[in-house]
Protein backbone atom coordinates (compact mmCIF):
# COMPACT_ATOMS: atom_id res chain seq x y z
CA UNK A 1 0.00 0.00 0.00
CA UNK A 2 1.37 2.99 -1.02
CA UNK A 3 2.24 5.50 2.22
CA UNK A 4 1.47 8.80 0.98
CA UNK A 5 0.17 10.74 -1.95
CA UNK A 6 0.83 14.33 -2.84
CA UNK A 7 -1.55 16.20 -4.64
CA UNK A 8 -0.50 19.81 -5.96
CA UNK A 9 -0.49 21.33 -8.83
CA UNK A 10 2.70 23.29 -8.40
CA UNK A 11 5.48 21.19 -9.58
CA UNK A 12 8.40 22.43 -7.56
CA UNK A 13 6.06 22.08 -4.34
CA UNK A 14 5.51 18.16 -5.48
CA UNK A 15 9.37 17.83 -5.65
CA UNK A 16 10.56 19.73 -2.76
CA UNK A 17 8.35 17.34 -0.70
CA UNK A 18 8.57 13.93 -2.27
CA UNK A 19 12.03 14.07 -1.66
CA UNK A 20 11.99 15.64 2.08
CA UNK A 21 9.24 12.17 2.13
CA UNK A 22 11.52 9.63 0.48
CA UNK A 23 14.85 10.65 2.06
CA UNK A 24 12.73 9.79 5.36
CA UNK A 25 12.08 6.97 4.36
CA UNK A 26 8.42 6.69 2.82
CA UNK A 27 6.61 5.33 -0.49
CA UNK A 28 5.47 8.26 -2.21
CA UNK A 29 3.22 8.94 -5.41
CA UNK A 30 2.65 12.17 -7.03
CA UNK A 31 -0.60 13.63 -8.72
CA UNK A 32 -0.77 17.30 -10.75
CA UNK A 33 -4.51 17.61 -10.24
CA UNK A 34 -7.46 17.11 -8.45
CA UNK A 35 -8.84 14.81 -10.79
CA UNK A 36 -5.67 12.69 -11.31
CA UNK A 37 -5.41 12.39 -7.21
CA UNK A 38 -8.25 11.21 -6.72
CA UNK A 39 -8.46 8.70 -9.68
CA UNK A 40 -4.47 8.14 -7.86
CA UNK A 41 -6.15 7.48 -4.18
CA UNK A 42 -8.62 5.43 -5.57
CA UNK A 43 -5.99 3.07 -6.89
CA UNK A 44 -3.30 3.35 -4.63
CA UNK A 45 -5.20 3.40 -1.23
CA UNK A 46 -2.81 5.90 0.34
CA UNK A 47 -2.66 5.54 4.30
CA UNK A 48 -1.87 9.71 3.89
CA UNK A 49 -3.28 12.12 1.46
CA UNK A 50 -1.31 15.68 1.08
CA UNK A 51 -3.61 17.71 -1.13
CA UNK A 52 -3.35 21.80 -1.92
CA UNK A 53 -6.17 23.56 -1.66
CA UNK A 54 -6.25 26.07 -4.76
CA UNK A 55 -6.12 23.72 -8.09
CA UNK A 56 -7.79 23.89 -11.35
CA UNK A 57 -10.44 21.20 -12.62
CA UNK A 58 -11.18 20.05 -8.71
CA UNK A 59 -9.96 21.90 -5.62
CA UNK A 60 -8.57 19.94 -2.26
CA UNK A 61 -11.88 20.43 -0.72
CA UNK A 62 -14.04 18.49 -3.39
CA UNK A 63 -10.77 15.92 -3.46
CA UNK A 64 -11.16 15.37 0.07
CA UNK A 65 -15.04 15.09 0.54
CA UNK A 66 -14.88 12.67 -2.05
CA UNK A 67 -12.28 10.44 -0.80
CA UNK A 68 -13.70 10.69 2.62
CA UNK A 69 -17.46 9.17 1.02
CA UNK A 70 -15.55 6.67 -0.61
CA UNK A 71 -15.62 3.66 2.16
CA UNK A 72 -12.40 2.02 1.08
CA UNK A 73 -10.45 5.57 1.60
CA UNK A 74 -12.19 6.53 4.62
CA UNK A 75 -9.55 5.85 7.56
CA UNK A 76 -6.42 7.88 4.49
CA UNK A 77 -5.60 10.71 6.70
CA UNK A 78 -5.60 13.86 4.97
CA UNK A 79 -3.78 16.89 5.23
CA UNK A 80 -4.53 20.14 3.44
CA UNK A 81 -1.77 22.17 2.27
CA UNK A 82 -2.88 26.08 1.90
CA UNK A 83 -1.77 29.15 2.38
CA UNK A 84 -5.09 30.46 3.88
CA UNK A 85 -4.99 30.36 7.07
CA UNK A 86 -7.93 32.05 8.79
CA UNK A 87 -10.13 30.13 11.42
CA UNK A 88 -13.06 30.46 8.69
CA UNK A 89 -11.12 28.27 6.14
CA UNK A 90 -9.67 25.74 9.03
CA UNK A 91 -13.95 25.37 9.90
CA UNK A 92 -14.86 25.28 6.37
CA UNK A 93 -11.71 22.38 5.62
CA UNK A 94 -12.78 20.56 8.54
CA UNK A 95 -16.50 20.47 7.38
CA UNK A 96 -15.26 18.75 4.35
CA UNK A 97 -13.63 16.25 5.90
CA UNK A 98 -10.14 17.51 6.42
CA UNK A 99 -7.76 15.87 9.42
CA UNK A 100 -4.74 18.42 9.74
CA UNK A 101 -3.64 21.29 8.00
CA UNK A 102 0.04 22.55 6.64
CA UNK A 103 0.38 26.24 5.86
CA UNK A 104 2.79 27.12 3.18
CA UNK A 105 5.82 28.22 3.37
CA UNK A 106 5.96 24.27 3.93
CA UNK A 107 7.96 23.95 7.12
CA UNK A 108 9.88 20.60 6.62
CA UNK A 109 10.79 19.64 10.04
CA UNK A 110 6.39 20.52 10.84
CA UNK A 111 5.70 18.72 7.49
CA UNK A 112 7.66 15.49 8.70
CA UNK A 113 5.93 15.73 12.37
CA UNK A 114 2.31 16.01 11.33
CA UNK A 115 3.01 13.13 8.69
CA UNK A 116 4.35 10.50 11.62
CA UNK A 117 1.07 11.87 13.48
CA UNK A 118 -1.22 11.37 10.39
CA UNK A 119 0.10 7.62 10.03
CA UNK A 120 -0.16 6.89 13.84
CA UNK A 121 -3.88 7.54 13.59
CA UNK A 122 -4.48 6.06 10.47
CA UNK A 123 -2.94 3.14 11.71
CA UNK A 124 -5.25 3.49 14.96
CA UNK A 125 -8.53 4.44 12.41
CA UNK A 126 -7.53 1.22 10.61
CA UNK A 127 -7.52 -0.92 13.24
CA UNK A 128 -10.44 -0.07 14.46
CA UNK A 129 -12.44 -0.65 11.04
CA UNK A 130 -10.59 -3.68 11.03
CA UNK A 131 -12.24 -4.97 14.29
CA UNK A 132 -15.57 -3.39 14.19
CA UNK A 133 -15.75 -5.87 10.57
CA UNK A 134 -14.67 -8.97 12.78
CA UNK A 135 -17.68 -7.71 15.19
CA UNK A 136 -20.13 -7.54 12.59
CA UNK A 137 -19.33 -10.91 11.28
CA UNK A 138 -19.82 -12.43 14.77
CA UNK A 139 -23.17 -10.33 15.10
CA UNK A 140 -24.38 -12.15 11.71
CA UNK A 141 -23.25 -15.17 12.12
CA UNK A 142 -24.86 -15.01 15.57
CA UNK A 143 -28.00 -13.06 14.14
CA UNK A 144 -28.50 -15.99 11.90
CA UNK A 145 -28.24 -18.66 14.66
CA UNK A 146 -30.94 -16.87 16.85
CA UNK A 147 -33.12 -16.71 13.71
CA UNK A 148 -31.97 -20.69 12.86
CA UNK A 149 -34.01 -21.30 16.09
CA UNK A 150 -37.32 -19.67 15.21
CA UNK A 151 -39.78 -21.70 14.70
CA UNK A 152 -41.70 -22.85 10.90
CA UNK A 153 -44.99 -21.65 10.12
CA UNK A 154 -47.68 -24.16 11.41
CA UNK A 155 -50.56 -25.84 9.28
CA UNK A 156 -51.96 -28.76 10.44
CA UNK A 157 -55.55 -28.45 9.88
CA UNK A 158 -56.88 -27.23 12.88
CA UNK A 159 -54.51 -24.48 13.80
CA UNK A 160 -52.43 -21.87 10.82
CA UNK A 161 -49.67 -19.83 13.24
CA UNK A 162 -47.60 -17.55 10.70
CA UNK A 163 -45.00 -14.56 11.85
CA UNK A 164 -43.04 -11.17 11.18
CA UNK A 165 -39.65 -10.30 12.97
CA UNK A 166 -37.74 -7.71 12.50
CA UNK A 167 -34.61 -6.69 14.81
CA UNK A 168 -33.81 -3.31 15.32
CA UNK A 169 -30.32 -4.26 15.48
CA UNK A 170 -28.69 -7.83 13.95
CA UNK A 171 -29.52 -8.70 16.87
CA UNK A 172 -32.77 -8.32 18.60
CA UNK A 173 -34.60 -9.44 22.38
CA UNK A 174 -37.47 -10.67 21.27
CA UNK A 175 -38.19 -13.90 20.59
CA UNK A 176 -41.23 -16.84 20.41
CA UNK A 177 -41.80 -19.94 19.91
CA UNK A 178 -44.78 -22.83 19.54
CA UNK A 179 -44.79 -26.10 20.40
CA UNK A 180 -46.80 -29.15 21.16
CA UNK A 181 -46.87 -30.24 24.39
CA UNK A 182 -49.09 -33.39 23.31
CA UNK A 183 -51.18 -34.21 20.56
CA UNK A 184 -54.38 -32.13 21.75
CA UNK A 185 -52.29 -29.24 23.67
CA UNK A 186 -50.23 -25.88 21.77
CA UNK A 187 -47.94 -23.76 23.87
CA UNK A 188 -47.06 -20.09 22.25
CA UNK A 189 -45.40 -17.36 23.55
CA UNK A 190 -43.26 -14.20 22.61
CA UNK A 191 -40.88 -12.60 25.13
CA UNK A 192 -39.36 -8.87 24.99
CA UNK A 193 -35.58 -8.93 26.69
CA UNK A 194 -35.16 -5.29 27.61
CA UNK A 195 -32.56 -3.39 25.60
CA UNK A 196 -30.46 -4.37 22.30
CA UNK A 197 -28.37 -6.26 20.68
CA UNK A 198 -25.85 -9.24 22.60
CA UNK A 199 -27.15 -8.02 25.74
CA UNK A 200 -30.68 -9.03 25.01
CA UNK A 201 -29.92 -11.69 22.79
CA UNK A 202 -28.41 -14.04 24.71
CA UNK A 203 -30.86 -14.23 27.72
CA UNK A 204 -33.69 -15.25 25.00
CA UNK A 205 -31.59 -17.51 23.52
CA UNK A 206 -31.33 -19.24 27.41
CA UNK A 207 -35.22 -19.09 27.35
CA UNK A 208 -35.86 -20.47 24.10
CA UNK A 209 -33.58 -23.38 24.75
CA UNK A 210 -35.21 -23.80 28.58
CA UNK A 211 -38.65 -24.14 27.76
CA UNK A 212 -38.11 -26.45 24.68
CA UNK A 213 -36.29 -28.98 27.13
CA UNK A 214 -38.93 -28.10 29.97
CA UNK A 215 -35.96 -28.04 32.01
CA UNK A 216 -37.27 -25.71 34.54
CA UNK A 217 -38.19 -27.60 38.04
CA UNK A 218 -41.31 -28.84 39.41
CA UNK A 219 -43.70 -26.51 36.52
CA UNK A 220 -46.45 -27.68 34.66
CA UNK A 221 -46.23 -26.38 31.22
CA UNK A 222 -49.55 -26.69 30.81
CA UNK A 223 -50.33 -24.16 33.29
CA UNK A 224 -49.01 -20.62 31.73
CA UNK A 225 -48.93 -18.69 35.49
CA UNK A 226 -46.15 -21.77 36.55
CA UNK A 227 -44.29 -20.88 33.70
CA UNK A 228 -43.91 -17.70 34.33
CA UNK A 229 -43.50 -18.40 37.89
CA UNK A 230 -40.45 -20.84 37.03
CA UNK A 231 -38.45 -18.34 34.30
CA UNK A 232 -39.46 -15.54 37.14
CA UNK A 233 -37.23 -17.92 39.55
CA UNK A 234 -34.42 -18.67 37.15
CA UNK A 235 -33.88 -15.02 35.66
CA UNK A 236 -33.67 -12.74 38.43
CA UNK A 237 -31.91 -9.42 38.08
CA UNK A 238 -28.75 -9.63 39.78
CA UNK A 239 -24.72 -8.57 39.64
CA UNK A 240 -24.67 -10.71 36.60
CA UNK A 241 -27.78 -10.41 35.29
CA UNK A 242 -29.39 -6.73 34.54
CA UNK A 243 -31.88 -7.71 32.31
CA UNK A 244 -35.86 -8.61 32.53
CA UNK A 245 -38.15 -9.68 30.28
CA UNK A 246 -42.36 -9.01 29.64
CA UNK A 247 -43.78 -12.47 28.15
CA UNK A 248 -47.10 -13.81 27.17
CA UNK A 249 -47.32 -17.55 27.08
CA UNK A 250 -50.48 -19.73 26.35
CA UNK A 251 -51.73 -23.25 25.95
CA UNK A 252 -54.24 -24.20 23.49
CA UNK A 253 -56.31 -26.96 24.11
CA UNK A 254 -57.81 -27.73 20.40
CA UNK A 255 -60.31 -30.73 21.50
CA UNK A 256 -61.89 -28.37 24.09
CA UNK A 257 -61.60 -25.11 21.95
CA UNK A 258 -60.09 -23.53 24.93
CA UNK A 259 -56.91 -21.13 25.53
CA UNK A 260 -54.94 -20.57 29.18
CA UNK A 261 -53.03 -17.68 29.13
CA UNK A 262 -50.81 -15.84 31.44
CA UNK A 263 -48.71 -12.69 30.82
CA UNK A 264 -45.83 -10.80 32.50
CA UNK A 265 -45.94 -7.37 31.92
CA UNK A 266 -46.49 -7.54 28.00
CA UNK A 267 -48.71 -6.18 25.67
CA UNK A 268 -52.46 -8.10 25.70
CA UNK A 269 -52.62 -10.74 22.72
CA UNK A 270 -55.82 -9.68 20.90
CA UNK A 271 -58.31 -11.96 19.88
CA UNK A 272 -60.49 -11.22 17.07
CA UNK A 273 -63.85 -13.64 17.20
CA UNK A 274 -66.77 -13.96 14.66
CA UNK A 275 -70.03 -13.83 15.67
CA UNK A 276 -73.59 -14.47 14.62
CA UNK A 277 -74.78 -11.27 13.06
CA UNK A 278 -71.58 -11.08 10.96
CA UNK A 279 -69.49 -8.53 13.26
CA UNK A 280 -66.40 -9.52 14.53
CA UNK A 281 -65.48 -9.49 18.29
CA UNK A 282 -62.37 -8.39 19.77
CA UNK A 283 -60.98 -9.56 23.02
CA UNK A 284 -58.35 -8.40 25.13
CA UNK A 285 -56.24 -11.46 26.60
CA UNK A 286 -53.91 -10.34 29.36
CA UNK A 287 -53.77 -11.04 32.99
CA UNK A 288 -51.98 -8.71 35.99
CA UNK A 289 -48.16 -9.83 36.26
CA UNK A 290 -45.18 -7.89 36.63
CA UNK A 291 -41.76 -8.47 33.92
CA UNK A 292 -40.04 -11.42 34.90
CA UNK A 293 -36.94 -10.97 36.68
CA UNK A 294 -37.49 -8.09 38.80
CA UNK A 295 -38.90 -9.22 41.75
CA UNK A 296 -38.27 -13.12 43.30
CA UNK A 297 -41.70 -12.79 44.84
CA UNK A 298 -44.40 -11.80 41.86
CA UNK A 299 -47.26 -13.56 41.21
CA UNK A 300 -48.72 -14.65 37.83
CA UNK A 301 -52.41 -15.63 36.99
CA UNK A 302 -53.82 -17.68 34.12
CA UNK A 303 -56.63 -16.52 32.24
CA UNK A 304 -59.01 -18.47 30.13
CA UNK A 305 -60.89 -18.33 27.07
CA UNK A 306 -62.43 -20.33 24.82
CA UNK A 307 -61.66 -19.87 21.15
CA UNK A 308 -64.47 -19.73 18.21
CA UNK A 309 -63.82 -21.73 14.87
CA UNK A 310 -62.54 -18.95 12.56
CA UNK A 311 -60.89 -16.75 15.20
CA UNK A 312 -57.65 -15.11 15.14
CA UNK A 313 -55.37 -14.24 17.58
CA UNK A 314 -52.61 -11.93 17.73
CA UNK A 315 -49.10 -12.02 19.83
CA UNK A 316 -46.40 -8.93 19.43
CA UNK A 317 -43.94 -7.22 21.17
CA UNK A 318 -44.63 -2.97 21.81
CA UNK A 319 -42.22 -2.52 18.82
CA UNK A 320 -44.83 -2.66 16.70
CA UNK A 321 -46.88 0.29 18.11
CA UNK A 322 -44.46 2.23 19.91
CA UNK A 323 -43.74 4.50 16.98
CA UNK A 324 -42.40 7.79 16.63
CA UNK A 325 -44.60 9.84 14.07
CA UNK A 326 -43.51 12.58 12.20
CA UNK A 327 -45.20 14.97 14.27
CA UNK A 328 -43.75 13.71 17.41
CA UNK A 329 -46.52 12.26 18.81
CA UNK A 330 -46.45 8.08 19.40
CA UNK A 331 -48.64 5.73 17.60
CA UNK A 332 -49.71 3.21 20.80
CA UNK A 333 -51.74 0.60 21.38
CA UNK A 334 -55.08 1.75 20.36
CA UNK A 335 -54.11 2.61 17.40
CA UNK A 336 -52.76 -0.84 15.93
CA UNK A 337 -55.46 -2.67 17.93
CA UNK A 338 -57.57 -0.42 14.83
CA UNK A 339 -55.18 -1.65 12.08
CA UNK A 340 -55.62 -5.32 12.98
CA UNK A 341 -59.74 -5.32 13.22
CA UNK A 342 -59.35 -2.97 9.55
CA UNK A 343 -56.92 -5.72 8.99
CA UNK A 344 -59.59 -8.80 9.42
CA UNK A 345 -61.69 -6.54 7.17
CA UNK A 346 -59.14 -7.21 4.16
CA UNK A 347 -59.80 -10.19 1.56
CA UNK A 348 -56.62 -11.81 1.71
CA UNK A 349 -54.86 -10.35 4.83
CA UNK A 350 -51.10 -11.58 5.33
CA UNK A 351 -48.92 -10.39 7.62
CA UNK A 352 -46.83 -8.33 5.04
CA UNK A 353 -49.90 -6.35 4.05
CA UNK A 354 -50.30 -5.55 7.93
CA UNK A 355 -46.17 -4.83 8.53
CA UNK A 356 -46.09 -2.51 5.62
CA UNK A 357 -48.64 -0.22 7.27
CA UNK A 358 -46.77 -0.15 10.39
CA UNK A 359 -43.43 0.82 8.46
CA UNK A 360 -44.90 3.41 6.54
CA UNK A 361 -45.56 4.98 9.86
CA UNK A 362 -41.83 4.90 10.76
CA UNK A 363 -39.87 6.98 9.02
CA UNK A 364 -36.48 6.10 9.71
CA UNK A 365 -34.83 2.92 7.82
CA UNK A 366 -34.69 1.05 11.37
CA UNK A 367 -36.99 0.77 13.98
CA UNK A 368 -36.15 1.88 17.55
CA UNK A 369 -37.37 -1.38 19.44
CA UNK A 370 -37.44 -4.93 18.07
CA UNK A 371 -40.78 -5.92 16.40
CA UNK A 372 -42.44 -9.41 17.03
CA UNK A 373 -45.71 -10.42 15.94
CA UNK A 374 -47.54 -13.81 15.84
CA UNK A 375 -50.82 -14.53 14.01
CA UNK A 376 -52.43 -18.36 15.05
CA UNK A 377 -55.59 -18.86 13.28
CA UNK A 378 -58.28 -21.52 14.60
CA UNK A 379 -60.03 -23.16 12.16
Amino acid sequence: MTQILIIDDDRTIRLILTKTLTMGGYEVAVASDGEEGLTLAQQLHPKLVICDWLMPRMNGLEVCRQLKATPALATTFFILLTGQNSVEDRVEGLDAGSDDFLCKPVDMLELKARVRAGLRLHQLSYELKVQKELLEAEFAEAAEYVSSMLPKPLNDGTVMIDFRFIPSQKLGGDIFDYFWLDSDHLGMYLLDVSGHGLRAALPSVSIINILRSQKLNKVNYYQPQEVLSGLNQTFQINDGNASYFTMWYGVYNRKKHQLVYASGGHPPAILFAPEHNGEIREQRLKTKGLPIGMFPDAEYHNGVCDIQPKSNLYIFSDGIYEITKSDGTVWGIDEFIKLLNNYQQTDAPNLDLLLKEVQNLEEKPVFDDDLSVMEIKFQ
